[in-house]
């Protein structure tokens, strides 16, 4: 693992901390409830980090394609123009994919 927040890791987590509070408050056992809560926390930041990471991955995404459409637009080079334009979309999509919730 490399540190950075991972939207898969989270979502495992998180689960893994609901499976760990419900079997907490099946048996009783305060020391599972706890650890199922810490884990399910941790997971649900790390999702919260993911997102937060895609989405400004996207904005920058979004920037430099639309620089790079305009300086296309500006010299006549098509291909600059229409490479920007797909950089602008690419970064459109994963900004909607990573909209905080």
């Amino acid at each position: 693992m490399t540190g950075e927040p991972n939207k898969l890791n989270a979502q495992a987590q998180s689960a893994k901390g609901t499976a760990e509070q419900t079997i907490g408050d099946l048996t009783g056992s305060t020391s599972w409830k706890n650890a199922g809560q810490e884990d399910h926390a941790k997971g649900q930041a790390e999702y919260k980090g993911a997102q937060a990471k895609g989405y400004a991955e996207g904005t920058l995404d979004r920037l430099s394609g639309a620089k790079d459409s305009i300086l296309g637009t500006i010299t006549g080079n098509k291909g600059q123009e229409v490479s920007g334009d797909a950089q602008n979309e690419k970064g459109k999509v994963q900004q909607d994919l990573n909209k905080p919730t």
